[in-house]
């Protein structure tokens, strides 16, 4: 199983960082590959954690994303 974090934009102006992990992902190509492949679809959703939370992204919320493999970059 590969994660990664993700630094995402909202449309409102807010960010955030979340953990996103696929499970049948051999590599952070393939995880990456997936979630823009998953946003750049109008009803694409991931599921994510914040912490402790389950957050679910909703593509249609988001602006941008920014990879950082080893967390987020500050």
């Amino acid at each position: 199983m590969e994660g990664i974090v993700l630094r995402v934009r909202l449309i409102s102006g807010d960010s955030m960082d979340v953990t996103y992990e696929e499970r049948d992902a051999s590599s952070e190509d393939e995880v990456i590959d997936h979630v823009v492949s998953t946003l750049a679809e109008d009803s694409g959703l991931l599921r994510c954690r914040h912490g402790d939370r389950l957050v679910v992204l909703y593509a249609r919320g988001v602006a941008a994303v920014e990879v950082a493999p080893r967390g987020a970059v500050l």
